[in-house]
């Protein structure tokens, strides 16, 4: 039976868990925030990137047609005033939490596949590492899920 559960077609719980997180911080009135490893699939504003990552604020009033796929998290958004539209693949999220507490999940950041997005280049095919604390208001408390 265990075996069973662990067949290549399983599909992956992370787009779920983030799903899960991002519910359960609107409904006790918190900010979701996404800590995202950027990479040429990763469809952001470059100029707010440091390091190799980017924290977007995914609440209601800060996204515009907000969609959080199996594969892809999407939606616009402004920076710096101007409206961008946003793509996240779910394998490059390093963690979800609150703004206001920090709480949320960890996830270890995988390489995506190019087949998604036939145009995009990966430099560097070796799996990144999650940030270990994202920045947020309070003490990050996050369970890192691999």
């Amino acid at each position: 039976m265990a075996e069973e559960l662990n067949q290549p077609h399983d599909k992956s719980t992370r787009p779920y868990l983030i799903r899960a997180i991002y519910e359960w911080c609107t409904d006790n009135g918190y900010t979701p925030y996404l800590a995202v490893v950027v990479n040429d699939q990763t469809v952001v504003p470059r100029e707010f990137v440091k390091d190799g990552q980017i924290v977007l604020n995914v609440s209601f009033d800060a996204t515009s047609g907000l969609k959080m796929g199996n594969e892809f998290i999407e939606f616009a958004a402004r920076f710096g005033g101007v409206a961008r539209d946003i793509s996240v693949p779910v394998g490059r999220v390093a963690a979800i939490y609150a703004r206001e507490n920090g709480h949320g999940m960890g996830f270890e950041v995988v390489e995506t596949s190019i087949e998604h997005r036939p145009d995009a280049k990966v430099d560097d095919p070796s799996p990144a590492t999650a940030p270990e604390r994202p920045k947020a208001a309070g003490k990050p408390r996050l369970t890192v899920v691999k």
